[in-house]
């Protein structure tokens, strides 16, 4: 499946909250969508679950107009809205019910991702007994229940331990290969990086960056290089190179026309001992807070 937006506008009174949007997002991979609070995301993805409607722009599924009931899509919203006083098994099946699916494949279904996610022996306890981590599981079960055609996740990882997030990542990597779609919304960069092939960046409304992660480090990180110094005292040979520091890594720009080569051969005719001297690739985290101008969660 491929889910193209384009040019998708949306204003609420004067507010101009989307602004010339464009996303491609394919099956078979995670796609992470990125952005501050108040960027645009929540509007984006409301406008893709025909919430609401955009004042412009087009939404098609290989090449055909999107129509949202014509797809089961399942939805893990930041905010949480489940019932604390009911029983995990009513809610589940209510949820996936309301998705269209029959009572007996939504238990079906239950019996899946709730063994999948190690919550069935909580099914007839009421949310509001179980800890914090094993209520973020009954959150994203709902979310996969009635096996949705688009997967749509904001802040999953919040409230899970090591253990249960591995558990995730290795069931959404197993999703994607049954030909889904999976949008990935987080501020925990490190999850986005371990699992997101494509990624957009929105600001202010605005898509500021888009497209394959590794290619956007690759030309990010273009001209500059990461070194180790034998002894720091050689950074005197840095005077007219701007440069970061990292801890004992060295952050380099190289100079204008200057090449890898040309910069290791001076160093080389100084006499300057190398420990490390590899191509600079950024953080999502460096290129994130380039592109949007905020400081986010690394955990």
């Amino acid at each position: 499946m491929n889910l193209v937006v384009t040019d998708l506008n949306k204003s609420f009174s004067k507010n101009h909250v989307l602004k010339d949007i464009n996303l491609n997002v394919h099956s078979g991979q995670i796609f992470g969508y990125l952005g501050r609070n108040g960027a645009g995301k929540t509007t984006s993805i409301r406008i893709l679950m025909d919430v609401f409607a955009g004042d412009s722009g087009s939404i098609t599924m290989n090449g055909k107009k999107f129509k949202p009931s014509d797809y089961i899509i399942g939805y893990l919203p930041e905010e949480r809205g489940m019932y604390s006083k009911f029983k995990v098994k009513d809610q589940l099946l209510y949820f996936a019910e309301l998705r269209g699916a029959s009572k007996t494949n939504a238990e079906d279904s239950m019996k899946r991702w709730c063994k999948e996610f190690g919550i069935d022996i909580y099914l007839d306890q009421k949310l509001e007994t179980l800890s914090k981590g094993n209520q973020q599981k009954v959150q994203i079960t709902q979310a996969f229940i009635g096996e949705p055609d688009i997967l749509i996740l904001d802040e999953p990882f919040s409230g899970l331990d090591p253990v249960n997030s591995k558990i995730f990542q290795d069931a959404l990597l197993s999703y994607i290969k049954e030909d889904r779609i999976i949008i990935f919304s987080s501020h925990q960069m490190s999850y986005v990086e371990s699992i997101c092939d494509d990624i957009a960046i929105i600001n202010e409304g605005e898509i500021v960056l888009a497209g394959n992660l590794n290619e956007i480090k690759k030309q990010t990180g273009e001209g500059k290089l990461r070194l180790q110094f034998a002894d720091m005292k050689n950074l005197d040979f840095l005077s007219n190179y701007r440069y970061t520091l990292e801890g004992e890594d060295v952050i380099l720009t190289l100079n204008p026309k200057e090449t890898e080569k040309s910069f290791l051969k001076s160093l080389l005719q100084e006499d300057i001992e190398l420990t490390l001297f590899a191509k600079y690739l950024p953080s999502l985290q460096e290129i994130f807070i380039e592109k949007a101008g905020d400081h986010i969660e690394t955990a």
